[in-house]
């Protein structure tokens, strides 16, 4: 089922992309882009719905139906996500060395402050004029 979707799909994009391309353009110039084709339509002359333009609709529904369809049979056909293809990590092996951090320092054996942090400003009052 899920083959006979892609294959309907594949096709119907291929007869869209060629009816649109058989398409001609509407007016086929800038100025009646602007309102100068002699119409009072806001985006300009529009003749009666063509072969082509109904063709293009058509296949337009059935690309947006397939398309809908096939993520709809894929997400179902799905249980999981990538990750659980994953080989699950190894551990590393615990060494029997001592690591490099060094030990913590108590408090106590922290060397002492000879001199306490001088500010450089003056912290006296200013004098008021």
């Amino acid at each position: 089922m899920f083959a006979l979707f892609v294959i309907v799909h594949v096709i119907v994009s291929l007869i869209l992309i060629l009816v649109v391309l058989l398409q001609s353009g509407k007016a086929g110039d800038l100025a009646s882009t602007f309102g100068s084709g002699g119409s009072q339509a806001a985006f300009g002359a529009r003749g009666a719905a063509t072969v082509l333009t109904k063709a293009t609709t058509v296949c337009a529904i059935l690309f947006m139906v397939t398309s809908l369809g096939l993520a709809i049979m894929y997400n179902r056909s799905t249980t999981g996500t990538v990750l659980d293809t994953l080989p699950p990590p190894e551990e590393a092996p615990l060494s029997e060395t001592p690591s490099a951090l060094p030990e913590p320092v108590a408090p106590e054996q922290l060397p002492a402050e000879e001199e306490a942090f001088e500010s450089p400003v003056d912290e006296s009052p200013a004098d008021s004029p």
